[in-house]
C-alpha cells in the first residue's frame, strides 16, 4: 500500500459505509477507521425525540434502522 491517507465510501443497506486508512507504506495500514452508516443517522435523533415521552425513543430508533451495536464506540 503506499503511503498516504485515503478514504473511501461505499453505499450499504442503512447508508454510506465509510472506511479512512493511514498509511506509511509497509504492508499494514498505521490507522484505519470504519465509519458506519448508523453512527451519522444518530445526529438527528434529539431533534425528532423532543417533546416526546420516553417511551417513545425505542419506536425512533427503529423508524431510522438504528442498531445499537455500530453505535457503541
Amino acid at each position: 500500500m503506499p503511503a498516504g491517507e485515503a478514504y473511501r465510501a461505499v453505499e450499504s443497506a442503512n447508508g454510506e459505509l465509510g472506511f479512512y486508512v493511514v498509511s506509511d507504506g509497509s504492508g499494514s495500514p498505521v490507522k484505519m477507521r470504519c465509519r458506519p452508516p448508523s453512527f451519522i443517522n444518530m445526529q438527528p435523533l434529539t431533534k425528532m425525540i423532543s417533546g416526546s415521552l420516553l417511551a417513545d425513543i425505542v419506536p425512533t430508533f427503529d423508524m431510522i434502522n438504528m442498531i445499537g451495536g455500530e453505535c457503541d464506540r
